[in-house]
């Protein structure tokens, strides 16, 4: 079951040929992590899905306040007995079917679709293997529309297809700089001694929800210094640790880059910190 413009349908609704989202990828989206029922980081996830929504140019509909589509997450979650567990939800929002690259509306249209999770908090990373290198194929050229999840992911598929097909775990991404910005799927921080690095914005990375929160509570420990700046591929293999953030996972610890292999050992501290805070 999926809660579409505000109605209860069978997950195997069909969308129109003619969606926007389907033929343009003219959409974007936000993935949220409930806990015990509880929306964790509501407000900073809905203030990006508007702020992405105004970047894209889609027409905010009145009515789509933060109360609203907090209730419209809730009414899934209570339709699908998932209003007291651990879920994963996604809102999309897509505009509407009409036009060519020009649309002839402004139509919007919102779904919201979830799964079970089997934990509540950021459960401890295992220590298996977790082997990254650079995907080079594609870049990510910086600005606004490089910092939102919209629905056209093309370098963040490629890369993750070439993790796949070369044994890996998962691959960094590199803007037109050839700077690193992020993994395939979260923000990537960097840590040399006391101090803990992240991509800045402005260097293409994703505004992440979970790395907003981590700068925070790096910032607020009197162990760690945080500094959002470009991060060069030469600086990878000179770290003690390399860790990918999302909502979902949490902390991901990287074990190896090419020759490189690393601890988890202020990945672990943060994340305790991150619970405590949750």
């Amino acid at each position: 079951m999926i809660n579409f413009n505000g109605i209860l349908v069978e997950d195997t609704t069909v969308i129109s040929v003619k969606n926007r989202g389907y033929k343009f990828g003219d959409g974007l989206f936000e993935t949220i992590k409930i806990a015990s029922g509880k929306i964790l980081f509501w407000e900073d996830h809905y203030f990006r899905l508007m702020a992405s929504m105004r970047i894209m140019r889609i027409e905010i509909p009145m009515h789509f306040t933060m109360e609203f589509l907090e209730d419209e997450v809730k009414k899934l979650l209570i339709a699908l007995n998932l209003n007291s567990k651990n879920a994963r939800v996604r809102i999309t929002i897509d505009r509407g079917n009409e036009g060519g690259y020009l649309p002839k509306n402004y139509e919007v249209n919102f779904s919201i679709v979830c799964e079970d999770l089997d934990v509540h908090f950021y459960k401890t990373p295992n220590h298996l293997r977790y082997e990254v290198d650079l995907f080079k194929d594609h870049f990510i050229a910086p600005g606004l529309l490089s910092s939102i999840k919209s629905s056209s992911k093309i370098p963040n598929i490629l890369a993750s297809i070439y993790a796949a097909e070369n044994d890996l775990q998962n691959c960094l991404l590199l803007n037109t700089d050839k700077n690193v910005i992020e993994a395939t799927n979260g923000n990537l921080f960097l840590v040399k001694n006391n101090l803990i690095k992240t991509p800045a914005i402005e260097d293409g990375c994703l505004n992440g929800i979970l790395r907003k929160q981590l700068i925070g509570i790096i910032k607020y420990s009197d162990k760690y210094e945080v500094e959002e700046t470009s991060i060069s591929p030469f600086e990878l293999q000179k770290a003690d640790e390399l860790f990918i953030t999302n909502v979902i996972m949490g902390i991901q610890p990287i074990t190896k880059y090419r020759k490189k292999e690393y601890n988890n050992v202020v990945a672990l501290d943060i994340l305790e910190k991150l619970n405590s805070k949750i």
